[in-house]
């Protein structure tokens, strides 16, 4: 079982920036950041690969990149030019298998607990 544990979360202004982390127990093919905002359903928002390649929505590209470092096994969201539309918790997931990393099919393995993001007006 591989474990996986959000931090960084927390209150910003519009137009502001924050920056998640997550560590994780073991690597895997992939890592991702999804987001959940009350009473919506949960987005994907970037997947990192083994392969060096990315993935990201259409909602934050552009101002949001994801990032790992292996030799801490740890993955980062970098967040810019954040606004109210980005307020959720936020969550890391991590997947070992290459359909789900490459087309972004069925649900991910490993979750986190998530972080809260709250972007002020």
């Amino acid at each position: 079982q591989v474990h996986l544990a959000e931090s960084g979360g927390g209150s910003a202004q519009s137009g502001g920036s924050l920056m998640l982390a997550c560590k994780y127990s073991e690597d895997t093919y992939c890592v991702a950041w999804f987001r959940q905002a009350p009473g919506k359903e949960r987005e994907l928002l970037a997947i990192d690969r083994r392969s060096g390649t990315q993935y990201y929505a259409d909602s934050i590209k552009g101002r949001f990149a994801i990032s790992r470092r292996r030799a801490d096994k740890s993955a980062y969201l970098h967040m810019h030019q954040m606004s109210p539309e980005d307020t959720a918790m936020y969550y890391c997931a991590a997947d070992r298998r290459f359909d789900t990393c490459q087309y972004r099919r069925g649900v991910f393995e490993f979750w986190g607990q998530g972080t809260q993001v709250t972007v002020s007006s």
